[in-house]
């Protein structure tokens, strides 16, 4: 059995790795289609004459993917309660088809909350670098998680 992660189990400085994830040009098409239509994330023949040089992943698409391995690897088996947004993202390179893009989670800070003493505030960090070791990506998020219940007062008697 799984051990379900509270809002003191994220430590300040630390990192978990989340996997990876290679791109494939079939996916990077098909989901800008559907959300971010430009030709430099749909046409193959139109991006070779892009600035870029060929297709790229829509930064949308990149997030898609990180948030997804954030969710399977920390969110599900957790007492996540939402988040109060995301203050920062950045695509410092384009990926490319092909690609493969390994992602971290590092924890930036942590409070409790003001006003609702059975939660907190996680800031995180998912920093996504490619086979090259080059940082492709990065998000800087607020998530809410639930504290640690106390223990039953029966579990405390001797």
């Amino acid at each position: 059995m799984t051990r379900k992660s509270y809002f003191e189990d994220f430590l300040v400085g630390a990192t978990l790795s989340l996997g990876e994830h290679t791109f494939s040009q079939d996916e990077m098409i098909a989901f800008a289609e559907k959300f971010d239509p430009q030709p430099v994330h749909i046409d193959p023949d139109a991006a070779l004459k892009s600035d870029y040089g060929g297709l790229i992943a829509s930064g949308l698409y990149t997030c898609s993917v990180m948030m997804g391995m954030l969710t399977r690897q920390v969110l599900l088996d957790s007492s996540a309660m939402g988040s109060t947004g995301i203050d920062e993202i950045r695509w410092l390179k384009p990926v490319r088809p092909g690609d493969t893009m390994t992602v971290s989670l590092v924890i930036e800070g942590a409070r409790l909350s003001h006003t609702r003493f059975d939660r907190g505030v996680i800031v995180m960090r998912w920093d996504g670098a490619n086979q090259h070791g080059e940082q492709v990506v990065y998000v800087r998020a607020k998530l809410m998680f639930g504290r640690r219940p106390p223990p039953a007062m029966d579990s405390l008697l001797v």
